[in-house]
């Protein structure tokens, strides 16, 4: 085209496997567009031809980087063109590296989140909008909905309130999808981000409430319970707990089982909002809890205070529960049951050195059983069932009898 013929020609580009950037960069730099219409063309031809012949995702990012960086100086208006080109080159890299996982990729996605807000919001709710191809999941919702609407980037967009909320309402499509997707890692981001609106809120809350039902792991119920607590939302934590307990398992001998601490919190939780919710938790703990230790410690938390008296429950003059009496009375027989059953469980294989640990887990045991109104009858009872049937145990049977007659 006329006009065109006094161009000066591009350097060559580097071909795909020599070790040095320099040529491409240099053509880079050399097609800057500002300095003209025919120089944006050249521009274009570059970014293309880099695409076409570069298939090194580190070279192709730090191109990238170069780019943007030769875009936007400090002491005059962005070359949106180049922008646009740092950005295609981004995107590529991030195709090109979406299923091998490198170490930089954080570094690249936080990167392009920032190149694409330079172009503008447009850039940017294009990216979140064609997340699928780009990044993972939690890519998606931790680093590009997050960065995307952070109060830096917002203040850098300098956007009125409309097309703020609607990069907003972006933001929280995207990290809804990824919820759905990845709701064992993306399900907590997605509630955070979705704080502001209510109708959000309510989509995440049920993507987890869905995903219990498919498989939710308990830890991360758990983490999401304590989650709803924090923002001030107990019964929505307490629906969290009980569906989190349903999927625990707790044996007789898993006394440092990780999931100890949630249950006593769980457990905590329950008892501060009331009866009705600590009756409901009991056939739960029940069921999932079989380590005698771990029932009683539940047991004699729930009697040192009335229920409903914590900081979430409506107070009123109420006397603790007792032990023997419903809804408690469940969970004393269970952990009765329990320190019988791993008794015998113990004294199956035990060890000489190990009866000092034993006549201390009997000591335990007794004060559990005292609990009960005939306890005093049924601890003794269960010696002498003991003594019966472990007689062949002769010293540690006369250990018994030393401790408890």
């Amino acid at each position: 085209p006329a006009g065109l013929h006094h161009e000066q020609p591009l350097p060559p580009l580097v071909h795909p496997r020599s070790p040095g950037n320099a040529p491409v960069r240099a053509g880079l730099c050399h097609a800057d567009s500002r300095q003209g219409r025919p120089q944006v063309a050249a521009c274009r031809a570059v970014g293309g031809s880099i695409q076409q012949n570069i298939h090194s995702p580190a070279l192709l990012f730090k191109l990238a980087q170069d780019a943007c960086k030769t875009a936007t100086p400090a002491s005059a208006p962005p070359d949106t063109t180049l922008l646009g080109i740092a950005l295609e080159l981004g995107l590529q890299v991030m195709r090109m590296t979406l299923n091998t996982m490198t170490w930089r990729r954080r570094e690249m996605v936080r990167w392009l989140v920032s190149c694409a807000t330079e172009i503008g919001p447009q850039a940017l709710m294009n990216i979140m909008q064609n997340w699928y191809s780009l990044f993972t999941p939690v890519e998606a919702a931790t680093i590009v909905a997050v960065t995307g609407t952070t109060h830096a980037t917002l203040s850098r967009l300098q956007l009125d309130a409309p097309r703020r909320e609607e990069l907003w309402a972006c933001a929280r499509t995207l990290a809804l999808q990824c919820a759905m997707k990845d709701p064992q890692n993306c399900a907590l981001p997605a509630l955070t981000l979705c704080e502001k609106n209510h109708a959000a809120f309510e989509a995440a809350y049920q993507i987890v409430l869905d995903a219990a039902a498919g498989g939710l792991g308990h830890a991360h119920l758990f983490t999401v319970a304590r989650y709803m607590e924090h923002r001030g939302l107990p019964l929505r934590a307490y629906k969290l707990a009980t569906l989190a307990l349903a999927q625990l398992s707790i044996a007789f001998n898993q006394d440092s089982h990780p999931a100890v601490n949630d249950v006593l919190w769980a457990c905590s939780l329950s008892h501060s909002l009331g009866r009705h919710e600590l009756s409901a938790i009991v056939p739960l703990i029940i069921r999932s809890i079989h380590c005698a230790p771990m029932l009683s410690d539940i047991l004699r938390r729930w009697t040192l205070s009335a229920p409903g008296l914590g900081p979430l429950g409506a107070r009123r003059a109420a006397k603790p529960l007792g032990a023997d009496r419903a809804p408690l009375c469940q969970l004393l027989d269970a952990a009765v049951a329990a320190y019988i059953a791993t008794s015998h469980s113990r004294l199956t294989h035990i060890s000489p050195r190990h009866y000092g640990d034993f006549i201390e887990f009997l000591g335990q045991a007794r004060e559990t059983f005292l609990l009960a109104p005939d306890g005093h009858l049924q601890f003794a009872q269960f010696l002498e069932n003991l003594k019966q049937t472990y007689k062949g145990k002769k010293k540690l049977m006369l250990l018994v009898r030393e401790r408890f007659g």
